[in-house]
């Protein structure tokens, strides 16, 4: 919310105001900038109190984007490799969803976490026996070796990873 509000009040100030050369000129500082108005024009200034700041990128989650991806990240994968299969519309899989994953970190890499969605990829969730969603296989060297569906909690889920891990 804050965020948007920030955006909002910086849109309306940059658009409200017009660049006299017919063009804006570009930003250069990776923090969120604000114009100031100059004799010469417009120019942007860095604003050190407004910095954007951005969550880690995890490596140990990411999506599936089609069949050979899953096959590369997954079925190739040396590393034991959860599958969630979930869906947008899914109530329980929104719940799951962030669980899991956050289970998943801390396990420091031992363990990844592929999400695959059933209504983009129904031939995966069809290959796999997805019956219904959320559905999570725990796959080691291309082999499903465990496998549960619906919700569970953060020690039934840890249980689920050191089976996995080994």
């Amino acid at each position: 919310m804050a965020q948007r509000l920030l955006l909002r009040r910086f849109l309306a100030s940059v658009i409200s105001r017009k660049p006299s050369q017919g063009r804006w000129p570009p930003l250069t500082s990776r923090t969120l900038q604000t114009p100031q108005c100059s004799p010469g024009g417009l120019t942007i200034t860095p604003n050190p109190g407004r910095t954007i700041y951005t969550t880690r990128i995890s490596l140990t989650t990411f999506n599936i984007q089609d069949g050979p991806d899953f096959q590369d990240r997954v079925v190739n994968s040396e590393t034991p490799v959860v599958v969630d299969f979930h869906a947008q519309w899914c109530g329980p899989c929104k719940i799951l969803g962030p669980r899991l994953e956050k289970m998943v970190a801390k396990q420091h890499g031992k363990v990844v976490m592929a999400k695959v969605d059933i209504d983009d990829h129904t031939d995966l969730a069809i290959e796999y026996e997805v019956s219904a969603v959320p559905t999570v296989l725990a796959m080691k060297n291309g082999d499903v070796v465990d496998k549960f569906v619906g919700i569970k909690d953060e020690d039934q889920l840890e249980a689920f990873l050191k089976k996995l891990i080994g």
